[in-house]
């Protein structure tokens, strides 16, 4: 069984690694002092100059179709890249990407929201999350009425990110109560200009998303992505991908924060000689190595089994489930390696500490997680072992 890269997977991450430490990492203290002043990390100017260098270095649109001109890469290399964009805590990402399910576009809508979303001159959220309706989507209320030509849109979204920036939205709403989720939701291509209105909701990390309110929104029925009653199907392909990029991403910011507590441990002298060679601190680093390393090998089993055409819904939640909790317990083991000066703002440990605590929220709680590799398990759709059993 071979667990190496290939020399191709190896010189794309290598050169996504080397592009974020040189154009990106710079911005850290600049985006830090941002922030703390309550401005925005980096303004739309600057991160469309930071793509349009990444694209000079061939990164642009890493899973879009090549129809589209983007590089359509495997999962598995995605996964890689993403662990090196999660080094940095600059919110950067490479450009020339649209949301999943936004392929979904017919001819039209291609020509409206996906091509000008591939090329940056539109921004996008995605809108399915409700006050009473955050890890059971089934339970979404928004109503959709057809009216004519039309389907009239009332009620609330919340929690939604990229929101502020966004000037479309992909809502998923309520067209059928009586066919329920499966058949009875649909996806709508809603532009801020038809109505809708958001507020930010304010959170103890660097996230700002939004609550968006619509009442008596009209849409346009050419603007149904997908076909009508197709929206849960579209939703769950949506939160799907996050599964297994969030923890990739988990990867990279987990491996720069424990080679900080590993050079501190060298540098830092307690009692005549390094913090190191105090057993519980080794303890500490081993833990976390192992937590990272195991995260890891979950993370790319769930992309290689997306580009094996398998349904990845067991893995993508194994590997949530796993990024997520352990870059959570390295934080918290590097901050506890510094000391007082972890928790400082001196350092940039105490900013991935609040913004990781998200990661176990968003996209499927930890409990939700469990609750779908559980299951999957009780009935028989996988079995112990994957696809070794």
């Amino acid at each position: 069984m071979d667990f190496s890269i290939t020399d191709e997977q190896r010189a794309i991450r290598d050169t996504a690694r080397a592009f974020i430490q040189n154009e990106v990492m710079s911005l850290e203290p600049d985006v830090l002092r941002r922030e703390r002043a309550g401005g925005s990390a980096l303004e739309h100017g600057e991160l469309r100059e930071l793509q349009r260098r990444a694209r000079d270095f061939g990164f642009w649109g890493l899973g879009t179709p090549a129809i589209y001109g983007g590089a359509e890469l495997p999962n598995v290399t995605q996964s890689l890249v993403w662990t090196e964009l999660g080094r940095t805590f600059v919110p950067f990402s490479f450009g020339g990407e649209a949301d999943v399910i936004l392929f979904e576009a017919d001819e039209r809508q291609r020509e409206e929201y996906l091509l000008p979303t591939i090329e940056g001159t539109r921004a996008s959220c995605f809108a399915v999350t409700e006050p009473n309706a955050g890890s059971d989507l089934t339970a979404i209320r928004m109503r959709a009425r057809r009216d004519g030509d039309d389907w009239i849109l009332n009620g609330e979204k919340t929690f939604i990110t990229r929101g502020g920036e966004a000037d479309f939205s992909i809502v998923i709403a309520v067209t059928d109560p009586q066919l329920g989720h499966r058949g009875g939701f649909t996806a709508f291509l809603v532009d801020r200009a038809m109505g809708w209105t958001s507020s930010v909701i304010e959170t103890m990390g660097p996230a700002r998303p939004i609550s968006m309110s619509f009442i008596d929104v009209r849409v346009p029925h050419r603007n149904v992505l997908g076909e009508v009653g197709d929206g849960f199907r579209l939703a769950m392909e949506w939160i799907g991908r996050g599964r297994y990029a969030i923890p990739s991403q988990a990867i990279g910011a987990a491996e720069r924060l424990l080679q900080m507590a590993v050079d501190y441990s060298q540098q830092r002298h307690t009692f005549g000689q390094p913090i190191g060679e105090h057993q519980m601190i080794q303890a500490m680093i081993a833990d976390c190595d192992v937590e990272l390393e195991g995260a890891r090998w979950l993370t790319l089993l769930a992309a290689w089994t997306v580009d094996q055409g398998r349904d990845p819904r067991h893995q993508s939640s194994m590997a949530k489930l796993a990024g997520a909790t352990m870059a959570n317990h390295v934080v918290d083991k590097v901050m506890q390696i510094h000391g007082g000066m972890g928790y400082t703002r001196e350092l940039p440990i105490e900013r991935w500490y609040r913004e990781m605590r998200l990661w176990r929220i968003f996209e499927g709680t930890d409990e939700i997680q469990k609750r779908t590799i559980a299951r999957n398990l009780l009935s028989g759709r996988e079995r112990i072992g994957g696809h070794l059993a």
